[in-house]
């Protein structure tokens, strides 16, 4: 297989039809040219889109998403993912990164990073439409993880929503790992929240500089920014990655007038994210 057609392989093993359709009609184009076999020039309009949007626009997260559908290996695909999930949130695409991370992670056969992205798009957009195709492969990455009782949550939910969607083969093939569920005990369904109108937690923004595994390049990287007199921190998440940050501020322009600093200073593609 092409390694650009990636994402669409991965599609094909999914719910059709759930992902919103890129509305603007220069990635229309770029997509459409790619699936007549014109790979690079697709590639190549999606490149100069890119760089000639400021990452403030509201087309920049759909032409990483259209970007991540044609990419030349699953890396790329994963990077252009990530992005639009950390830097782009609140998005209408946010939500279709993450069912594409659950999928391109369940096909890597990395059970832990499956759950971690399809758990992320429960819990952060529980109202998607999408819920229920990441739902598949989380499920059965708890099922090589040894977690019966929670695969069979998410196999449960997945089939309800594949029924409801009228996903005819979608269905078929989730049916065939609910059978495994007979006589499996669930965790009861959490109680509704006392104050369903209290005000959402407010975010917060920062920037993050680097990603590794390597404690030395952490420490390096942090020594520098703390010498720039940046204020940098270091979070790790589930996957072991060392993620070295930079700042907390109330708005994103705020953070993102530190991203031009620290590019501007120490190169690279430092980029914000959204914090709880």
């Amino acid at each position: 297989m092409k390694p650009w057609l990636v994402v669409l392989a991965l599609l094909a093993v999914g719910p059709s039809g759930r992902l919103a359709a890129q509305t603007d009609a220069r990635l229309i184009e770029a997509l459409r040219l790619a699936q007549n076999g014109q790979v690079d020039s697709g590639r190549s309009v999606i490149r100069r889109l890119l760089s000639a949007l400021p990452p403030s626009d509201s087309v920049y997260p759909q032409a990483l998403l259209a970007g991540a559908k044609i990419a030349p290996d699953a890396a790329t695909v994963a990077t252009n993912l990530n992005r639009i999930v950390l830097e782009y949130g609140s998005s209408p695409w946010a939500d279709d990164a993450l069912l594409l991370l659950t999928q391109l992670y369940f096909a890597q056969r990395d059970a832990a990073q499956t759950i971690q992205a399809a758990e992320r798009l429960r819990q952060n957009y529980p109202d998607s439409p999408l819920r229920y195709g990441a739902d598949f492969p989380a499920a059965r990455a708890y099922f090589e993880l040894k977690n019966e009782a929670r695969g069979c949550e998410l196999i449960q939910e997945s089939l309800a929503g594949a029924n409801a969607a009228g996903e005819v083969e979608f269905t078929n093939q989730v049916n065939f790992y609910a059978s495994r569920c007979a006589g499996v005990v669930t965790a009861p369904p959490p109680p509704p929240a006392a104050d369903s109108t209290a005000p959402a937690a407010p975010k917060s923004y920062t920037v993050q500089v680097l990603a590794v595994k390597s404690a030395v390049q952490v420490d390096e990287m942090l020594t520098r920014l703390k010498v720039m007199g940046f204020d940098a921190r270091v979070v790790r998440d589930t996957s072991g990655f060392f993620k070295v940050r930079v700042g907390r501020y109330n708005t994103r322009e705020e953070a993102q007038q530190t991203q031009q600093r620290l590019r501007t200073r120490l190169g690279g593609q430092a980029f914000v994210v959204e914090e709880p």
